[in-house]
C-alpha cells in the first residue's frame, strides 16, 4: 500500500474516531437529549445505539426468529426491515438483505482502521451496525444489525406508535 494511500486512511480515521457524534445528531428528525435515551432503552441498547458499540454475536434472541414480522427500531420504534428480507448468514447477528425504503442512513465507519458502511436509523440516528456486498441476491447487501437495536413486531399485531 502506498504511503499517500496509508496516510489518506489512517487521516479519515483519526477523524472520524474524534469528530463529535453530536454534530451528527441534529441533522435527524427525533431529537433526545442522552439522559432521555437512557429512560427510553435498555443499558445494552444504549451502548449500541447512541454509543456505537457491539453486541457479542449470538447473543440475540433474534437470531432465531423465523415468524413473519417487521422489526423495528427499539428506540424510536421506526420500522426498519421485514422478515421477508432475513436470512441466516452464519455471523451470529441478525441479518437482512434489504432494509424497508427511507428507514436507514448511512455513514463511513474507520473504527477499525479500514472503512466500513455504518447504517443507522433515519429519525432517530441510532446505530444499529453494518452494511456489507457479500449478502444473498437479489442486492447482494447484508445488513448486520444489533439485535438489542432492535424490537420484533409479529404480523397481525400493531406496531407501537413512533416515539415523539
Amino acid at each position: 500500500m502506498k504511503r499517500r494511500h496509508m496516510f489518506k486512511i489512517f487521516s479519515a480515521w483519526l477523524a472520524g474516531a474524534v469528530a463529535p457524534v453530536s454534530a451528527l445528531a441534529a441533522a435527524f428528525p427525533l431529537q433526545k437529549t442522552k439522559a432521555e435515551w437512557r429512560k427510553l432503552v435498555s443499558p445494552a441498547a444504549y451502548a449500541v445505539l447512541f454509543e456505537h458499540g457491539t453486541e457479542r454475536p449470538g447473543s440475540s434472541p433474534l437470531n432465531a426468529e423465523k415468524r413473519p414480522g417487521t422489526y423495528v427500531c427499539v428506540a424510536c420504534n421506526l420500522p426498519l426491515f421485514s422478515s421477508a428480507h432475513k436470512y441466516e448468514s452464519g455471523t451470529g447477528w441478525p441479518s437482512f438483505f434489504q432494509a424497508l425504503p427511507g428507514a436507514l442512513g448511512t455513514s463511513t465507519d474507520y473504527k477499525l482502521i479500514y472503512p466500513r458502511t455504518e447504517y443507522h436509523c433515519s429519525r432517530c440516528g441510532g446505530h444499529h451496525g453494518h452494511v456489507f456486498d457479500d449478502g444473498p441476491k437479489p442486492t447482494g447487501q447484508r445488513f448486520c444489525n444489533n439485535g438489542v437495536a432492535l424490537a420484533f413486531v409479529p404480523e397481525g399485531q400493531p406496531r407501537p406508535a413512533l416515539r415523539t
